[in-house]
């Protein structure tokens, strides 16, 4: 488990943070893909949206990405996340006991036990784990291939969920030479209100939509349950889950709800990435090169294409 004070900081735009040593090895060219009239057709315009996001222009890349949703060559994965349900409140044990979410139970489990002991570190004994978290758990060749996937799985989870990711960062090699613990991150359009929750939650009760809920708290799962699908435990997921705990708290979320919710959110996104992981192992390469996110975005359609969303 690795971070830094800064890796806590709730005021700022949706980021999650993850540490990368990368070593040459891991990360492999690109895969070209179809260069038909309509894939072209919507790489060119995945090229205005990478134009907009350069420019700061969030509202026009957001606009321009919907206008693609689910048009033929357009965007068909773009919000298009089977889900187990699309609201907290409404599961039941119909639809928990199905073959298919049964079989996810040992993940969920992991996701919620994972989550817990996050949720009950005290001031002071986060000031000491972020010291004792220096030093990685694993050797570099495989930290660097868990901290690529983190990062896809953020980024995947959020795209397939509706939400457009505005900007991404994967050291480069040599800047890992220079800092084994150069960080990562991915953030999105429309998760603003992440300024707001430190500074309201003691004044009064933040608001934002059920949908907008739902959505990040997916997102900030999608880091950790990429790490459990590739090496069974997750070193990266503490501040994730500081900042989704900032947020409940924020919203005035009494326990048992806040409870609730978290025990969906798990069990979505471990549905979810589940579905996916063939995709997210591909994203995670093409992230590493640096590509940019309508690069990204296109291969995630490309990798999609023909397949049950």
């Amino acid at each position: 488990m690795f971070f830094t004070a800064a890796d806590c900081d709730f005021t700022s735009n949706l980021e999650f943070h993850r540490r990368i040593p990368v070593t040459g090895d891991v990360i492999s060219s690109a895969k070209r893909w179809d260069s038909g009239d309509g894939a072209a057709k919507r790489r060119r315009a995945l090229k205005l949206v990478d134009r907009a996001l350069s420019k700061r222009q969030y509202k026009s890349a957001l606009s321009l990405v919907k206008q693609l949703q689910g048009k033929p060559y357009g965007l068909r994965a773009f919000g298009a996340a089977k889900q187990i349900t699309k609201r907290p409140s409404a599961m039941d044990e119909s639809e928990l006991n199905t073959k298919d979410i049964l079989s996810l139970q040992p993940l969920v489990d992991s996701i919620l036990d994972s989550i817990q002991p996050c949720l009950q570190i005290s001031a002071e004994r986060l000031e000491s784990l972020i010291a004792e978290g220096r030093y990685p758990s694993r050797c570099e060749e495989e930290e660097h291939l868990i901290c690529a996937q983190h990062e896809a799985g953020h980024f995947l989870v959020g795209y397939l969920m509706g939400v457009l990711p505005k900007q991404y960062e994967v050291p480069s090699i040599q800047a890992l030479r220079q800092n084994r613990f150069a960080e990562g991150n991915v953030s999105f359009v429309g998760f603003e209100f992440l300024g707001q929750e430190n500074k309201g939650r003691q004044e009064n009760k933040g608001t934002i939509s059920l949908t907008k809920l739902n959505q990040f708290s997916c997102v900030i799962l999608g880091g950790l349950v990429a790490e459990l699908l590739v090496a069974g435990n997750s070193d990266g997921h503490l501040a994730d889950i500081l900042k989704l705990e900032s947020v409940l708290v924020w919203l005035g979320l009494p326990k048992s709800d806040a409870d609730r919710h978290l025990k969906w959110a798990a069990m979505n996104t471990a549905f979810i990435m589940s579905r996916h992981s063939e995709t997210r192992l591909i994203l995670a390469k093409v992230m590493a090169l640096g590509k940019s996110i309508g690069f990204c975005i296109d291969t995630i359609e490309n990798c999609l294409q023909g397949i049950e969303i």
